[in-house]
This record gives structure tokens, sequence and C-alpha cells, in this order.
């Protein structure tokens, strides 16, 4: 680690250690944290840089609270916070003057994604098992390898009295009469009105939205970090709409041309507007969606009036959450169609009636000279998927039968 930080020039001080999250945050993990901390602690080394454990579960964090588990954690200095994504998703509160510096964080997450644990493009999230993130909490520099000083810990796979009993319940009863208020003024709070259904006719003169280049995961989709405050308020939130996704056409973010005034927006802006003309439609290239299951990454296109999201592929999690929203996922037949798509595109996407499983679309494209184009389009849509799309979404499919 000390060679390849070198090499690259990244910042050798380490300014946070990060365990847990949904990701290594097990009982087992904790114990050989601890571990580590323990001995550490009785070799006389004291931490050298800030510390925040989030555990897998409450039933982890109770069961290792009754252990002894985080008390010799918080003795290392940690910070124990929810059982909850917390930091991995930018959930939390950094100590910095400058947040925009570069600077280095350890952490036991499984992505480390640009701008994804603070918004700050300039942080170097270095991935390690939760023992050694506990080494370098002591060593408080990547340059100094914890290995040198520190057995590798046993740890226990589980825990001996068993895992301690929780006390939150979700209630076995509802009342159909009960009414939900909503505070007329709340930023972060917002009632859900079903998708309207589809209306039985193809999407016709649609402008393009965006070309995306390049890698485009949820994060680049919906930005994490501190717009998750309104997760519960899908219009708020929809605000971050590809905010981090790169133009094709001019190598920005959050930056595009729309296509009936000329002027450059951010996308969520740009979408709103075509909204109430009909609709646009987003184009990617390998693998869109990739990262995590984050719902609003596909809610939010469906909101702001996207109708359909051609790439290259789709991460799988993602596609279906697509099609759950009732925004249609579809793939070129031939990937270098990709480059026929140009700044100002509108789009027809001809037969939908008669769409089938396994049976491809007809994409027609106008360009802004007046040339057109004709391309393929696959699917990977069930007939109950179909069916999804047809009623505006999964959940209204579901009501129909209900």
């Amino acid at each position: 680690m000390a060679t390849i930080a070198a090499e690259k020039g990244y910042p050798d001080a380490i300014s946070t250690v990060l365990i847990g999250s949904c990701t290594n945050s097990s009982y087992e993990d904790l114990t050989k944290a601890a571990e580590v901390a323990r001995r550490a602690l009785d070799q006389g080394h004291r931490p050298k840089t800030a510390l925040i454990v989030n555990p897998g579960s409450e039933q982890i964090r109770a069961t290792a609270e009754r252990d002894g588990i985080l008390a010799t954690l918080e003795e290392a200095g940690a910070i124990i916070m929810a059982n909850a994504c917390g930091p991995c998703i930018g959930q939390w509160q950094r100590q910095t003057t400058d947040p925009l510096a570069r600077n280095t964080i350890v952490t036991t997450f499984n992505r480390n994604f640009a701008k994804r644990a603070d918004g700050n493009p300039n942080t170097h999230a270095f991935i390690v098992s939760p023992e050694l993130a506990m080494g370098y909490v002591f060593t408080g520099k990547l340059s100094v390898n914890p290995c040198t000083f520190l057995p590798a810990p046993l740890g226990e796979e589980l825990p001996i009295g068993g895992f301690a009993p929780t006390t939150l319940r979700a209630s076995d009863t509802h009342d159909p009469d009960t009414t939900i208020v909503f505070a007329p003024k709340s930023e972060r709070l917002q009632r859900l009105a079903p998708f309207a259904p589809w209306d039985g006719h193809d999407f016709c003169h649609l402008p393009l939205l965006i070309k995306v280049k390049g890698k485009c995961t949820t994060d680049h989709i919906s930005m994490a970090g501190p717009w998750l405050k309104y997760r519960g308020h899908l219009e708020n939130i929809s605000k971050n709409l590809l905010m981090g996704a790169v133009n094709a056409f001019n190598g920005q973010t959050n930056s595009v041309v729309h296509a009936m005034t000329g002027e450059i927006g951010t996308v969520s802006e740009t979408a709103l507007s075509y909204r109430s003309h009909g609709g646009c439609f987003v184009v990617a290239e390998e693998n869109y969606g990739e990262g995590s299951s984050r719902e609003h990454a596909a809610m939010e296109p469906r909101f702001l009036g996207v109708k359909f999201i051609l790439a290259k592929s789709f991460a799988r999690i993602h596609e279906t959450n697509l099609k759950k929203q009732g925004v249609l996922a579809l793939t070129f037949q031939q990937a270098d169609d990709y480059n026929k798509i140009h700044e100002g595109d509108r789009a027809d996407l001809i037969g939908l009636a008669e769409m089938t499983p396994g049976q491809p679309l007809t994409l027609r494209l106008t360009h802004s000279d007046g040339t057109t184009d004709e391309l393929l389009l696959n699917h990977s849509y069930n007939a109950v998927q179909i069916q999804w799309f047809r009623a505006g979404s999964a959940l209204n499919a579901a009501a129909l039968h209900h």
C-alpha cells in the first residue's frame, strides 16, 4: 500500500476510518475489529484518526453492546452510528474546513465511486477488511502497515450467548380508517400519487434528454449524500436526476441543451420542461444503473417524464426497478447504433401495442438536419412485466387484481 500510495500521489494521512454499513458489519466482523483494537490498546498504541462504526442490524448492535464489543470499539475512539447505510452513501457530517480537500479515507464498504462517501471528488476511499481498517486507526497513515505489529485476529463467527433480543417490532395491525397527514410545507415527505398508465399509443417525437458517456451508476443517476434527506419527497429528490452523468456531447455533467429553446440547463430542469410536452428519452452505454438497488434512480426519471431508457446493456437490478416503475428499459440490437444518436434527436418508438416477449421494437430517429435512422431495439420483458408497463407501474398492476 505504501508503494502504491507514493507512486500515485495519494494523500498518506488517513482522515477517517469507516467500518460497517450493510457490508462487513456482522457480529464476526465487529469481533475481529474489537480484537485488533484491544491488542493495539494493550500495547500502548493510541488511535491516530477518526473512527465511525455502523453495525449491520439492530440485533448485531444489541449483541455487540451486550458482549462488550462496542465498549472496546468506543475505547478506540469509535462513534457508533445507527444501523443504516450511513457514510457509505454520504450520510455523515465530515469534520473538515475544506469540503473539496484532497484526503484519504479507509472503509470496509463495497463501493468507492468518486464522490460516493461525501460528495468530494478528491476523497480517495481505500477498501479493506474490518480488521485491517481497525489497524489503520492506530497507524493513521497508508504508508504504515498495521500487520507489522498487530497479528491477525480470530474473531467469533457467532455469539456464544446467542443473539440478543431486540425491542423493534413492526405493527401487526392496520386500521383502514387511519388518515396519514403530511405537513403541507414539508421538504422531506410528500404523498405519492400513482403513476399514470400507458395511454395505448406509440411514443412520438420525444426529445433526447441526455446521451450518457461512459459509466453511469445509480450514484450518477441519483446522487446520495445530502440528497437522501429528500428520499421521502419524490419531487425534491428528483432534482438530482442524472446530475453526475457525463453528457457525451459536451463532456460535462448536469449540463444539457434544451431541444426546444436551445438553452443550456440541468438535466432535471430540462426533463421537467419536456414532461409537459409529452416526455423524453435517455441514451446510455454499458451496464447502465450498476452499483446499488436504489429505487429512486428509477422513480426519478419516471416522475420527470422519461418514457424509455436506451442502453447498450443494463445492470440487472436497476433494469428490474425501471420495469417496476413503468419506464421502458431497452437495449440496442447493434451496440454501435449508440453512435447514431445525435444531439437534438427526436424519437418515435414504434410497436408498443404489439409488444410481446422476445420481439424487438423499432426506434425511428429524426436528426436535427432532417435525416432519419431506424434502429431495432431489444428488451427482456416477460408477459407480467409488459402488464406493469401498460398499467403504469408494478404497483398499479397489483392494485388492479386486489
